[in-house]
Parts: C-alpha cells; sequence; structure tokens
C-alpha cells in the first residue's frame, strides 16, 4: 500500500470519527485507459454506507487540475459510484478550482472536500502560523523574483545592488531584506561592512517555498485609448498576452500591457484617462504593485510574476498555458 493511501485511512479515522476503511484494489481499474492507470493508483472501500473509489496521484508526476477534473468525469463514468481524487498537496488556488468544479478530493491531514457525501472539512489548525503565511511586499517579492530570475544563478548576491537597480530607498531595501529572512528563504550574512543575502537551495526549492507568500502583482486593470497621447507608450505585454508568447493560447481581443505606478501616473498626466468599456483601438493595462521590467530585455513580463497574476484563472485554456509557461521557468 502506498504510504498516502495509508495516510488517508489514517485521516478518515481522525476526521470522522470511523473505523479505519480497508482498501482494497479496484477491480475494474484494467477497464481503464493506460494513461489513467499510469497516472494514478486506484483503490476503493465503504464510507459511510457508500462504496467509493479512490485515484491516488502516483508521487512521480503531478497532472495538471484540467486533466484531474476530465480524467476523474472518466473514472466516474466507468465506476458508476463517486471517485475521490487523493494527492498530497495542493495550492489554496487549486483547492478553490477543484471545489468550484465540485471535484472531490482528499489531501491527508489538509482537507477533505466530498460533494456526494456531504462533507467539505477543512484543517485549519494544521496551517502554518499567520506570521509565516503573511504575504511579502511587493519590494520584497520583486526582489526575490529578479533573484530567481538571474542567469547563472547566484547563491549570494548583494541585495542593495539589486535594490538599487530597483529604485528602492535604504528604508525599503532593509525592510525587504527582513522579510526575505523572516520567510526563510534567504540569510544574511556580513563581508566587513557590506550584507549579502544568500540562498543555499536551488532557485526552483526557492520558488517552491516561496509559493504560500508571493501574490499577484497586479493592483487593477483598466481600459485605456493611449494612441496619440504618449511618444512612448508601455511596451511590456502581460497577461493573456504575454501567455500566448509562451503557449498555443490565441491572443485575446484587446492586447495587455503592465504599467508601474510612475507609468501610469506619467499616462494621466498625458491625457490617458480609463475608458468605461472598450473600443476599437483600446488596449488593457494592468497597474502593477511592482516593476514589469525585472526581466531585462524582454518584451513580456517575466515569466514567474505572470504565473502569479494568472493562477487564479478559472478558465481552463489559460490553466494549460501557465502549465506550458512552467516549461520555460529559468530553472
Amino acid at each position: 500500500m502506498q504510504p498516502l493511501s495509508a495516510a488517508v485511512r489514517q485521516y478518515l479515522h481522525e476526521i470522522l470519527g470511523v473505523p479505519k476503511p480497508e482498501l482494497a484494489s479496484w477491480a475494474r481499474a484494467n477497464e481503464l485507459p493506460y494513461f489513467l492507470r499510469d497516472a494514478f493508483e486506484f483503490s476503493e472501500f465503504e464510507l459511510l454506507g457508500q462504496h467509493i473509489v479512490l485515484a491516488t496521484a502516483r508521487s512521480e508526476q503531478r497532472p495538471s487540475l484540467s486533466d484531474v477534473r476530465t480524467w476523474i468525469d472518466k473514472v466516474r463514468a466507468i465506476a458508476e459510484q463517486p471517485v475521490i481524487y487523493v494527492t498530497e498537496a495542493l495550492a489554496s488556488y487549486e483547492r478553490r478550482r477543484l471545489i468550484e468544479h465540485k471535484v472531490p478530493f482528499i489531501v491527508p491531514g489538509n482537507q477533505l472536500y466530498l460533494p456526494d457525501l456531504g462533507l467539505d472539512l477543512r484543517e485549519y489548525f494544521r496551517q502554518r502560523a499567520p506570521a509565516a503565511e503573511a504575504a511579502l511586499s511587493p519590494s520584497a517579492q520583486a526582489m526575490l523574483i529578479a533573484a530567481l530570475l538571474r542567469q547563472p544563478w547566484e547563491v549570494e548576491w548583494l541585495p542593495s545592488t539589486a535594490g538599487s537597480a530597483l529604485g528602492y530607498t535604504p528604508m525599503t531595501l532593509s525592510r525587504a531584506v527582513k522579510e526575505l529572512t523572516a520567510a526563510g528563504l534567504a540569510t544574511v550574512h556580513a563581508v566587513g561592512r557590506t550584507r549579502w543575502l544568500r540562498m543555499d537551495p536551488s532557485p526552483q526549492q526557492i520558488w517552491e517555498r516561496a509559493k504560500p507568500v508571493l501574490r499577484t502583482p497586479v493592483k487593477r486593470t483598466v481600459c485605456v485609448l493611449a494612441e496619440g497621447y504618449l511618444d512612448a507608450p508601455p511596451s511590456r505585454l502581460a497577461g493573456l498576452s504575454a501567455l500566448a508568447r509562451y503557449s498555443m493560447l490565441a491572443e485575446p481581443k484587446w492586447p495587455v500591457y503592465a504599467v508601474s505606478g510612475a507609468e501610469w501616473k506619467a499616462a494621466m498626466d498625458a491625457g490617458v484617462r480609463e475608458l468605461p468599456e472598450p473600443i476599437a483601438g483600446a488596449q488593457e493595462w494592468q497597474l502593477w504593485s511592482y516593476s514589469p521590467a525585472l526581466a531585462p530585455d524582454a518584451v513580456t513580463v517575466d515569466p514567474l510574476s505572470l504565473l502569479l497574476s494568472l493562477q487564479d484563472s478559472g478558465d481552463d485554456r489559460v490553466q494549460i498555458a501557465l502549465d506550458e509557461l512552467k516549461e520555460r521557468f529559468p530553472w
């Protein structure tokens, strides 16, 4: 039995107060296409008088949420009984999307969502302390992402140099460094009077560790008509326009650009105004909480910030495109 399956038995026993269910291999699994048997380990058991199939994700591969939804539906159609997706971890936005689509799932020790049985239980006491989950400030997030994008990867780097490149004051820089160290993403050490930040794990490990405290950089999106007002209009593609450059996603009807607070103010001073609705020649501008130009010499915003700006989208096409985007991350 997989350790994850054993964890499910223990979790159901603890959270529902029922005897540990006895899991058995699901006899009809051989009726499924090979790719489903390759993606999941299937078992069945009885819970509260209902026969249920567990589709436990194999640890070596984790399908996208759009695949999970489609595949669980396929299994349910054959099983003609509830099918529960089991995985060892889900991000908060992933849980929301599964719940929106009524996909039953169990994350042992964290959450159980079984709409067929009327159950939605969340183990809030198992979450990290609030201080650990507090989002990084925009300045700290920008510094972190700029460091993760740097090629080649540098374990140690000067926060003063990064802060200067982003235009941060010494006070803002100091706060950002404190946030990164408090979140366990970096450590500080001094060489003479110079402070260095050190990130020992790989950039991918840092990114995974940081995801709970990262937020979308988009403060709000406006529709504008910029032609004729600006000598140098925004050039950083963002949102679906940027994602279309990284994937097979079609271009949106209205081009999307990212602008900083200073750029938005300059545009307003030049006469650019927010439109109540799109018209011919209109553009969507995303007003960012930090610089959209963390990736130098690029026509789009950086891929990490782009993912953060779109990860809560409920559009399956967008989620598939984001999976393609992840393949272009610098690690």
